[in-house]
């Protein structure tokens, strides 16, 4: 059995210390660039709020999202019934509380961005580390299929694999990652390019590291960075295409209280009901601006490059 002396003992207490200080340090600094940025700060109070607001939307949502009240038909916002305000944001064409399905559907739009960029980071990532590690033959077929993605418009090439698989929220999902992979695989090949020859990957390849360690426990931690700043913009993004499929059609499906489904039933009524067109679009531009605005304050915060003196 094996003792430890107090001195051993008083060595790792303290380095394990200066571990938690260096990371109270690096989270500070990251605060303060983040924090320059007013605008990410604005934004992420509101993507804050959005949160709250889906988490807690059965609470929050003043009536059943998909309750038809027959004797309220296109009701206007405000519109009040004995001297109370029985619909906030006014009703649909089959007489829905909108306010209630733009509660609910912050919940969804905020799913979709959720699992759309986990899918699109995690195989971007592997992707992404395989072909810039092995190089070669390897590396060229993964980006030329990568450029073959990208030739096609995004939405275009998602309605085309939602034909295929099938209208419906699932279906968009995984065609909205689908599309958006190539980013990752692009901007994960390239960060690995720059780090494979550093000298503490040719260190860690001497102590006899393999390929797997090599690449997912050595070189990918140091890639981090720039990927966090492109899966926040690839969140907004998946929220307008999920709204685009949606609005034709392709997407979630009636009656899901989803905006861009909303905005597609809403489409007839834009002239005689401004209210059903209106709110569903400024949701889907005050959530895809706030998060774009969380991704520039990432930016500043993480590159470097970007960090103001």
């Amino acid at each position: 059995m094996t003792n430890t002396s107090p001195a051993t003992k008083a060595d790792t207490s303290k380095l394990e210390t200066e571990s938690r200080n260096a990371t109270k340090a690096q989270l500070a600094e990251f605060w303060y660039y983040f924090s320059q940025n007013k605008g990410a700060v604005v934004g992420l109070v509101v993507f804050a709020l959005l949160v709250l607001t889906a988490i807690f939307a059965p609470l929050l949502a003043p009536h059943d999202p998909d309750f038809q009240y027959r004797d309220s038909f296109l009701v206007p916002p405000f519109w009040e019934e004995g001297g109370k305000a029985a619909f906030l944001l006014g009703t649909d064409a089959v007489g829905r509380d909108i306010l209630s399905r733009l509660i609910f559907g912050a919940r969804l739009s905020l799913l979709v961005g959720v699992m759309v960029v986990t899918i699109a980071l995690t195989g971007g990532i592997v992707v992404g580390v395989v072909a810039g590690y092995m190089r070669g033959a390897v590396d060229t077929f993964i980006m030329r299929i990568m450029d073959i993605i990208l030739a096609f418009p995004s939405l275009l090439l998602a309605l085309v694999l939602v034909a295929i698989l099938g209208p419906g929220l699932i279906n968009a999902m995984i065609a909205i990652a689908i599309v958006l992979q190539p980013h990752f695989v692009r901007l994960t090949r390239a960060a690995v390019l720059t780090e494979r020859s550093r000298d503490y990957v040719v260190a860690a390849k001497v102590a006899g590291a393999g390929h797997m360690r090599l690449m997912f426990k050595t070189i990918l931690p140091n890639c981090l960075a720039p990927l966090i700043v492109q899966a926040t913009l690839s969140f907004s993004n998946a929220i307008l295409d999920a709204a685009a499929l949606g609005f034709l059609g392709m997407g979630a499906q009636p009656p899901t209280p989803e905006w861009g489904t909303m905005l597609a039933e809403a489409r007839e009524f834009i002239l005689r009901a401004w209210w059903v067109v209106t709110f569903p679009g400024l949701a889907i531009l005050i959530t895809v601006l706030a998060i774009n605005l969380v991704g520039d304050g990432l930016r500043d915060a993480l590159d470097p490059k970007l960090k103001r003196s």
